[in-house]
């Protein structure tokens, strides 16, 4: 049996040992490389790609840690299998995504304190970002994996069924993080006008408080002044006068804010 690292050529190898390859299927003379990247949930996001080479007999996986090449013996089922386990369980830690995001909602909702919003979303974002655009690309390698194969397909045991259910997992996961993405954007557009209207209601009120007692400080502005000839000041009860003064001040003060409101 001719070992395959014989056929290929040194640049496929080359992308075969990039773990950061992303999803592609190109046809060649005597083979065919398949790399998919899918996104692999453990402690944290992130992405590894798989790199499988298909001959006419027979297809092998590219273990970039050992860095060897393993020979599947069902040519097509084999890969098939590796390549559902790994979207299966992305399928199912995706949830928590979904109830992460389902969570931010309720609480804005409810009109609860969300200290740590912006950074939750900010992360939230970044991966499904990355997550929608993986898959996108998965999706299309994925296609024209199925499309070269199924044309001989009664002839070379291709299971069509069984990777058009994978591409339609694809599809279906692709689909999931673009709507989460659009739930995301809603919460913030939501959370935004939330926080503009809180900002404008205390820049209101500031607004009122700053009416009523700008008067007030004109008047202790002008009575603090250094200078000779005030009113009250030679008077016996000058600081009584000046404390109502101040007092039916504040009152019209308040009248006009009350009456400006209320015709606004």
């Amino acid at each position: 049996m001719q070992n395959v690292e014989n056929i290929l050529d040194e640049l496929h190898l080359k992308d075969l040992q990039n773990d950061k390859h992303p999803s592609y299927f190109d046809i060649n003379d005597g083979y065919n490389m398949f790399i998919i990247r899918l996104p692999i949930f453990e402690d944290k996001l992130r992405f590894q790609s798989f790199g499988f080479i298909f001959t006419k007999h027979t297809s092998y996986f590219y273990n970039i840690e050992e860095k060897t090449f393993q020979k599947f013996n069902n040519r097509f089922r084999e890969p098939y299998e590796f390549i559902n386990t790994h979207i299966n369980d992305f399928m199912k830690n995706f949830i928590k995504y979904q109830e992460t995001i389902q969570e931010m909602e309720e609480l804005l909702y409810s009109d609860h304190d969300t200290k740590d919003f912006m950074s939750t979303w900010f992360g939230l974002k970044r991966d499904i970002t990355r997550v929608e655009s993986v898959l996108e690309k998965a999706l299309y390698a994925m296609t024209d994996f199925i499309e070269h194969y199924e044309i001989d397909a009664t002839n070379e045991g291709f299971l069509v069924n069984n990777y058009a259910d994978l591409h339609e997992h694809l599809e279906r996961s692709k689909h999931s993080s673009t709507l989460q993405l659009s739930k995301l954007d809603y919460i913030y557009n939501f959370y935004n006008t939330r926080t503009n209207e809180r900002m404008n209601r205390l820049i209101y009120i500031l607004t009122i408080i700053s009416a009523v007692f700008l008067p007030l400080n004109l008047l202790v502005g002008f009575f603090g002044m250094n200078t000779t000839d005030l009113p009250f000041t030679a008077e016996a009860n000058g600081t009584k006068n000046v404390i109502m003064t101040m007092t039916v001040v504040f009152i019209i003060s308040s009248i006009v804010v009350l009456f400006w409101k209320k015709k606004a």
